[in-house]
């Protein structure tokens, strides 16, 4: 946990999910609180995008052939992912949007 002045308020650490057996790169959130990371190295059903909800469970997979590496939210409304990946760049839309950040 950490306050606003971004001083850590416990010198325990905690795990947010359990991403075993993957990498996870690439990490963004979206305005509901979700995170979303690019994933890889875990075997061909674990590459693509994950989605975990606030309190660290797995939501969802966005499956890709490849092993991914990066993402952001972008478009005029940011509610499409783009992806980044060993040898390509994807996009999605989704019905939510990144989140916002002054």
């Amino acid at each position: 946990d950490v306050i606003e002045n971004g001083t850590r308020l416990s010198k325990v650490s905690k795990t947010f999910a359990d991403t075993s057996p993957c990498i996870v790169d690439g990490i963004r959130a979206d305005m509901d609180g979700n995170i979303w990371a690019g994933s890889g190295w875990g075997g061909a059903e674990y590459d693509g995008v994950h989605c975990y909800a606030p309190d660290g469970s797995r939501i969802g997979i966005i499956h890709l052939p490849e092993v991914t590496s990066n993402l952001t939210f972008g478009g005029v409304k940011k509610n499409r992912l783009f992806i980044t990946a060993s040898q390509s760049l994807y996009s999605i839309y989704l019905n939510t949007r990144g989140a916002h950040f002054a």
